[in-house]
């Protein structure tokens, strides 16, 4: 187990005073038997009515209402959290599904049919294309396909820092050859719906083992992180993170779970206003160990 301490701060200025419309904020992790939420605080300025709610993944959603204009807009989250991660090494995933290709049974298909769908198009198939060259041979080893994606894509992407909002598709990361955490889960969750396993989005923080004297860092520490689960029978749901080709580590802090990325920005809302009055965003994530 290990005690993680997560500062999360986002900063809105406007150069006139303007009027806040609702927003919504995915800050909060829910309890499972890997990650325990110790503790909670959402701090606001200006002063917010608050609302707590379920989406459809049962994330939690906090729903914040303003009455006075503002020229700064502050939203500060602190979670105390206690994880408990689970080993690779000891993954069990049933006899008919450890080797590629396998069918869910029906119960399962069920449920997971929109988390194997392909969500973005691919004309050309060169998302198909790319998946498949993983497949090298038939029958091959489950996990370790899944893995090798996982660990490709640290090694053939370039990773930076992209400011503008939204997520590059598939076939643009692979054009590009670089992206975020973003865009390199939604190649991965992808890819492996292109091969039959269902994937879903993750996104919460990434702890750098760094911090506290390891020999190696992680790309995307310092701010909201994105990686990826995929449901292997028998197993569940595995973390895997493209970005750092790291799989199931404690270093990952989930706080929401969702079908595509669109559904996990974790902040979003409007303000009324004049055209020139946003005048920027500034957003400072801290995860420590706890002593």
């Amino acid at each position: 187990m290990i005690h993680l301490t997560v500062r999360h701060t986002t900063t809105y200025t406007y150069a006139n005073p303007v009027r806040l419309g609702e927003h919504r904020m995915m800050l909060r992790p829910r309890d499972s038997h890997d990650l325990r939420l110790v503790k909670a605080d959402l701090s606001i300025s200006p002063k917010a009515t608050l609302r707590w709610m379920h989406d459809v993944f049962g994330n939690s959603i906090a729903l914040a209402r303003f009455d006075e204009p503002t020229t700064e807009l502050r939203i500060e989250s602190t979670l105390q959290i206690e994880r408990y991660p689970g080993d690779p090494r000891r993954v069990e995933v049933t006899p008919e599904a450890r080797v590629y290709p396998f069918i869910y049974s029906s119960e399962d298909r069920q449920d997971l049919a929109r988390l194997v769908d392909l969500h973005y198009p691919d004309p050309k198939g060169a998302l198909a294309a790319w998946a498949k060259g993983f497949v090298t041979a038939q029958p091959m080893d489950t996990l370790e396909l899944v893995s090798s994606i996982n660990s490709s894509i640290r090694q053939q992407f370039g990773y930076g820092v992209r400011n503008e909002e939204g997520t590059q598709t598939p076939q643009e990361t692979l054009e590009l050859g670089s992206g975020t955490c973003r865009d390199f889960a939604l190649l991965m969750i992808e890819a492996l719906r292109s091969l039959g396993v269902a994937a879903r989005f993750v996104s919460g923080y990434l702890y750098d083992p760094a911090l506290d004297g390891g020999s190696h860092g992680v790309r995307g520490a310092g701010a909201t992180h994105a990686w990826v689960e995929a449901y292997l029978p028998g197993a569940g749901w595995i973390e895997y993170d493209p970005t750092n080709g790291i799989i199931g580590s404690d270093a990952l802090l989930r706080i929401a779970v969702t079908r595509d990325p669109s559904q996990a920005i974790p902040i979003s809302g409007e303000f009324t206003g004049r055209s020139g009055d946003f005048t920027g965003m500034k957003v400072d994530v801290d995860v420590t160990t706890r002593r």
